[in-house]
């Protein structure tokens, strides 16, 4: 197999917010796949802010620092696609995966799980 059409995929995650306690798992290492194949990142997450509804977002950095926005899902609703992005939420598990098919070679980057407080629900 020709190195020009190895990926690699790096997981980093982030969350955003202002006075709650939050963490993230990252569950799998650097993944190294072939142009077309479908590869799944994981996200696992805790808060404190259980009352709240939230949107978690995916990013993707690429090798020259751009940040580029891929998917988004809210806590409300059911798992978003959008093109070759699909997300699988678990709200109940607090996780959420990020599926990429038909992989580009562009789809070598780091990603990003990042979540955000959107309204307080009480």
């Amino acid at each position: 197999m020709p190195l020009s059409s190895l990926l690699w995929v790096f997981l980093a995650f982030t969350f955003s917010g202002s006075g709650v306690a939050q963490s993230v798992t990252q569950d799998q290492p650097d993944i190294l796949s072939e142009v077309g194949k479908t590869v799944t990142l994981n996200c696992r997450y805790e808060t404190s802010w259980d009352m709240f509804r939230y949107y978690i977002f995916w990013y993707k950095q690429l090798p020259s620092g751009q940040m580029t926005y891929l998917i988004r899902q809210y806590s409300d609703d059911g798992n978003a696609r959008d093109g070759r992005y699909s997300v699988n939420f678990q709200k109940a598990h607090k996780s959420i995966s990020l599926t990429i098919s038909a992989l580009e070679l562009e789809d070598s980057a780091k990603y990003f799980c990042v979540i955000r407080v959107s309204q307080c629900l009480k």
